[in-house]
C-alpha cells in the first residue's frame, strides 16, 4: 500500500470515529431500562472502536508525515482507553469476564478475526534501542554469574568408563548388524531374479502379452492420476481445499515486506527533521518577529495602565505568575474590552453584596426541593453509561482533524514531510508566553515606579503587609517538610545498575522467553450466545483468554496514557490446569510490552534475603527497580503456595506463605503512573484460602483445556512449524477428536517426539498419519472432565462467580415467574370457551 492509501484510510477511519461519537453522545442522554438491550449497545459500541482501533494502528505504523502522526497517536491512546473503559461497563453488566458477541457479528457481517485486540507495534518500536540495550546488559550479568542458562541445553552427566564403553559397542554391533541385514538382502535379491530368468526362459516369453499387460497397467496409473488431479482441483474450485502454494510467502508480500521497512527508514528521517524544524523556525520568528511582539506587548499593558487610571482613579493591580500575568487579561480581549469588564465588575460587586442575604435563604429550600428530585428521578430512570475520561480526548483528537487535516490541500507535499506552516503557528504562541513573561517583568516594575510618583504612602503600607503575609507562608512550609520524612528510602545510596545486578544475580529478575500473544493458538468459542440464552454457562474458549490478556495486560503496560486513566488493573490471577500455557501468557505479556519479568515464587525466594527486614530490603528493591524501568512484570507462580490453607510438611523449610501479607500492602502502592502488573499463576487455586486470595487478585481468569475446534487448530499449526506437513493421508479432525481432555502442552511434546529429523526428511515419500501420535499420547494422563468441573465450582466461590450466580437465579425466577402468568392466562381463556 502507498502513503496515498493509508492517509485515505485515515480519513475513512476518522468519519467512521466520527459517526460513533455522535451515536455515543445519544447514547448518554437516553437511560435504558432492558439489560439485553444494553448489552447490545455496549457490545456494538466494543466492536466498532475495535475496528477503528485496528486501522488507526495500522495508519500509525505507515503514516510517514510527523504531525499527522502526533494526532493519530493521541486518537489512538484515546480509543484503546474507551476500548478498556466500555470492557468495564460489560463486566459490571453480565458480571463475568467473558463475552459473546455471535449474533452482533452476525447482524455487523463482520468475521470473529476481526474482534481480535491489536497490539500496537509502537509498543517496542519507539522504544526497541533501550530494550536492546536492557537485554545485552542482562545477559552478559547472566554470563559472568555463570546463570546463563540458554548455552546449557543439554547439560552432560558424567558416566563411568565402563558404561560408556558398552554404549559405544552396543552402538557399533548395531551399525554392523544392518549393514550386514543389508548385504543378506542383496543376495537373496540377485539369486531371486536369476530363478526367475531360468523360469521365463524355459516357458518361452510372448513378448506382445507383455507389452499388453505393461500398457494396460500405465493407461491404469495415468487414469487414476488424472483423476486424483481434477478431483483436487474440483475441491479447490468448490473452496473446500486450499490452493497450491497456500501456505508459501508469495513475492508480492515480500515486496510489501521491503516496502514497510523502506516506509520505517522514511518515517525515522522525516521525525528527525521535523525535530530540527520545530527548533530552527522558533529561532527564526523569534528573530523576525519576536520584537515586534515585544513591542505591541508593551503598548497594550502601558494602554491597560492609563485607561484604568482615567476611570477608577487607581492604577490596577498587576496579576502574579501563578496566576498567567498579563494572559489573564488579554485572553482574546482587546484593551477597551478589558476595561469595560473592570468596570463592570465593579459595579456587579456592589449588587452582589446586597443579594447575597437574600438568595442564602432561597438558596437551602432549593436544595432540599432538588435532593428529592433526585432520588425521585433515579428510582424512576434506569441504566446509564458511567461517565468516560477518554471520550473528551477522542472528541478532540477528532475536532482538530476536522479543523486541520481534512480538506486540507496537500497536493505540493507529495513526500510527506512536515508542514512549516503549521510549526509556524504552534511557535508563535510559544514564543509569545516567553516574550510575556519577560514584559511581565519589565511592566510589574514599571507598574510599581508609576504608584510611587503617585502614592508612595499606599506602596509602603502595602510592602509592609506583603512582608507579613510572606512569612506565615513560610511557617507553614516548615510543617510540610518534617511530613515528608516519613518515607524512606532503604537505597538511597545506590544505584539503579547496582540494583539490577543483585535481582539478576539473585535470580529474582529473570530473561522473559521471546513468545509473542498471537503463538497462543486457539479457535472461538461459536455457541457462547446460544448457550447463555439457555441458562448455562459456557467454558471460555482459548482465543478469549488471549483477548482478555491484551485487554488487562498488555495495551495497559504497553501505552503510559491508556494505564493512567482506564480501569486500573493492578493483578491478573491465571488459574488452569497445568500445560493449558499461563507461563507461556506471562512471557507473552513481557515480549509484546518490552517488560522486565520478576520471578517472586515461593520456590524462586526460598533461602533468599531471610528474616523480616531482608524480605522488605528484597520487595524494595524489586519495587524501586520495577518502577525506574517500567513496564515491569511481577510474577508469583504456583501462587497458592503463598496463600496455603494449611502448609505441608515438606515444604515448611521453604517458607511459602512469607510473601501472604506483603501483597495487599504493595497493591496499595502501586499508582496509576506505575506501569507495574502483579501475574499469578496457579494450577491447584482451590489449596489456598480464598479470601485472601481474592483480595490480592482483582481478576481471575480461568485457563480450560482447549476444545474441539481449538485442538484443531493447534494440531495443524504444531505440527507445521515443527516441520511436518499436513497431508490428506492425515486426519487431523480424527486426532483433534481423539485427544479431547489434553491440553497444550500435550500436543506439543507429542508433536516433538514424533517429528525427529530423520522423520521430517522421509515425508517427501512417507507421509504423516494420524496413528503414529497415539502411541506417545497413551502414556500422557489427560484432564478430566472433574478437574475442569472442580475449577468451575471454585470460580462459583469466588466474589465475581458469586455475583454472576445471584444474577443467574434472579433471572431464571423471573423467566418462571413470567411462564407462570401466561399458563395463568390461557387456562383462564380455555375456561371462557368451555
Amino acid at each position: 500500500m502507498s502513503s496515498a492509501m493509508y492517509n485515505k484510510m485515515w480519513h475513512q477511519t476518522q468519519e467512521a470515529l466520527n459517526s460513533l461519537l455522535d451515536k455515543e453522545s445519544q447514547n448518554i442522554t437516553e437511560p435504558r431500562r432492558s439489560q439485553v438491550f444494553i448489552f447490545q449497545t455496549l457490545a456494538t459500541f466494543y466492536i466498532k472502536y475495535v475496528q477503528i482501533f485496528r486501522n488507526l494502528e495500522n495508519a500509525y505504523d505507515q503514516i510517514v508525515h510527523p504531525q499527522k502522526r502526533i494526532l493519530i497517536r493521541k486518537v489512538l491512546d484515546g480509543v484503546m482507553g474507551r476500548i478498556l473503559e466500555l470492557k468495564n461497563e460489560m463486566v459490571n453488566l453480565e458480571l463475568t469476564e467473558f463475552h459473546y458477541f455471535d449474533d452482533i457479528l452476525q447482524d455487523l457481517k463482520l468475521a470473529p478475526e476481526q474482534l481480535d485486540i491489536p497490539i500496537p507495534k509502537y509498543f517496542l518500536k519507539e522504544k526497541l534501542e533501550i530494550i536492546k540495550g536492557r537485554e545485552k546488559i542482562l545477559a552478559q550479568i547472566l554470563a559472568d554469574s555463570g546463570l546463563d542458562m540458554s548455552e546449557l541445553k543439554y547439560p552432560g552427566k558424567s558416566i563411568p568408563l565402563e558404561e560408556a564403553i558398552k554404549l559405544i559397542q552396543i552402538a557399533e554391533r548395531a551399525r554392523q548388524g544392518r549393514l550386514r541385514a543389508i548385504f543378506m538382502k542383496q543376495i537373496f535379491l540377485r539369486e531371486y531374479r536369476a530363478k526367475q530368468a531360468r523360469l521365463l526362459g524355459e516357458k518361452g516369453a510372448d513378448v506382445g502379452a507383455a507389452a499388453l499387460h505393461i500398457q494396460k497397467v500405465w493407461r491404469g496409473f495415468c487414469q487414476s492420476k488424472k483423476t486424483e488431479k481434477e478431483r483436487q482441483e474440483e475441491m479447490v474450485f468448490l473452496g473446500m481445499n486450499p490452493p497450491p502454494l497456500f501456505d508459501e510467502v508469495s513475492a508480492t508480500i515480500i515486496q510489501a515486506e521491503k516496502v514497510t521497512c523502506l516506509r520505517n527508514e522514511v518515517q525515522i528521517k522525516h521525525e528527525e527533521d521535523y525535530k530540527e524544524a520545530m527548533v530552527t523556525i522558533k529561532g527564526d520568528l523569534k528573530v523576525v518577529e519576536g520584537p515586534d511582539m515585544k513591542e505591541n506587548l508593551q503598548d497594550q499593558i502601558r494602554h491597560w495602565f492609563i485607561e484604568c487610571r482615567n476611570l477608577t482613579g487607581t492604577f490596577p493591580d498587576y496579576p502574579e505568575v501563578e496566576e498567567g500575568g498579563s494572559a489573564i487579561i488579554f485572553s482574546k480581549k482587546t484593551p477597551q474590552q478589558v476595561i469595560g469588564d473592570i468596570i463592570a465588575n465593579q459595579e456587579e460587586e456592589e449588587k452582589s453584596k446586597r443579594k447575597k442575604k437574600k438568595k442564602k435563604e432561597k438558596k437551602a429550600k432549593k436544595k432540599e426541593r432538588k435532593r428529592t428530585k433526585e432520588k425521585k428521578k433515579e428510582e424512576d430512570e434506569g441504566w446509564k453509561m458511567s461517565p468516560s475520561v477518554f471520550l473528551h480526548t477522542i472528541e478532540e483528537g477528532n475536532n482538530m482533524y476536522k479543523d486541520m487535516w481534512k480538506d486540507k490541500d496537500e497536493s505540493w507535499n507529495f513526500l510527506q514531510d512536515y508542514d512549516p506552516e503549521l510549526i509556524k503557528e504552534e511557535k508563535r504562541k510559544e514564543l509569545e508566553s516567553e516574550i510575556r513573561l519577560q514584559v511581565d517583568e519589565l511592566m510589574r516594575q514599571e507598574l510599581k515606579n508609576l504608584k510611587l510618583a503617585v502614592n508612595r504612602e499606599k506602596e509602603l503600607l502595602a510592602k509592609t503587609g506583603k512582608k507579613k503575609g510572606g512569612k506565615k507562608a513560610k511557617k507553614k512550609k516548615k510543617g510540610k517538610k518534617q511530613k515528608k520524612g516519613k518515607d524512606k528510602d532503604l537505597t538511597a545510596d545506590r544505584t539503579i545498575e547496582s540494583l539490577y545486578k543483585e535481582l539478576v544475580e539473585e535470580g529474582l529478575l529473570i530473561q522473559a522467553l521471546k513468545v509473542n500473544l498471537s503463538d497462543y493458538i486457539g479457535e472461538y468459542s461459536y455457541l457462547g450466545t446460544t448457550l447463555r440464552h439457555l441458562s448455562i454457562e459456557p467454558m471460555p474458549s482459548l482465543l478469549d483468554v488471549r483477548q482478555l490478556i491484551a485487554l488487562y495486560g498488555v495495551l495497559p503496560l504497553g501505552s503510559a496514557a491508556v494505564h493512567e486513566n482506564a480501569p486500573l488493573v493492578k493483578s491478573l490471577l491465571l488459574a488452569g490446569p497445568s500445560g493449558v500455557g499461563k507461563k507461556m501468557l506471562v512471557h507473552a505479556i513481557c515480549t509484546e510490552t518490552g517488560a522486565n519479568l520478576f520471578n517472586l515464587s515461593a520456590a524462586n525466594i526460598a533461602g533468599k534475603y531471610p528474616g523480616k527486614s531482608g524480605l522488605q530490603m528484597m520487595l524494595h528493591v524489586v519495587l524501586k527497580v520495577a518502577r525506574q524501568l517500567q513496564p515491569s512484570v511481577v510474577w508469583i507462580g504456583d501462587t497458592e503456595k503463598t496463600f496455603y490453607k494449611k502448609v505441608p510438611n515438606a515444604e515448611r523449610t521453604m517458607e511459602p506463605k512469607r510473601l501472604k501479607k506483603q501483597l495487599p500492602k504493595i497493591l496499595k502502592l502501586l499508582k496509576p503512573n506505575d506501569r507495574i502488573l502483579i501475574v499469578g499463576t496457579t494450577r491447584r487455586p482451590f489449596d489456598a484460602e480464598l479470601q485472601s486470595f481474592c483480595r490480592v487478585y482483582q481478576k481471575i481468569i480461568l485457563v480450560p483445556r482447549p476444545d474441539y475446534a481449538s485442538r484443531y487448530v493447534l494440531w495443524k499449526q504444531i505440527i507445521q512449524r515443527h516441520g511436518g506437513v499436513v497431508t490428506n493421508a492425515l486426519n487431523v479432525s480424527c486426532l483433534a477428536k481423539v485427544t479431547d481432555g489434553f491440553t497444550q502442552g500435550h500436543i506439543v511434546q507429542v508433536v516433538k517426539g514424533v517429528l525427529t529429523e530423520r522423520r521430517v526428511r522421509a515425508q517427501t515419500h512417507k507421509p504423516l498419519v494420524a496413528l503414529e501420535f497415539i502411541p506417545a499420547l497413551s502414556s500422557m494422563s489427560p484432564v478430566y472432565q472433574e478437574e475442569e468441573e472442580t475449577f468451575k465450582d471454585w470460580y462459583a466461590k469466588t466474589p465475581m462467580g458469586k455475583k454472576r450466580a445471584l444474577a443467574l437465579k434472579g433471572e431464571n425466577s423471573g423467566k418462571a415467574k413470567d411462564k407462570g402468568k401466561k399458563k395463568g392466562k390461557e387456562g383462564k381463556k380455555e375456561k371462557k370457551k368451555k
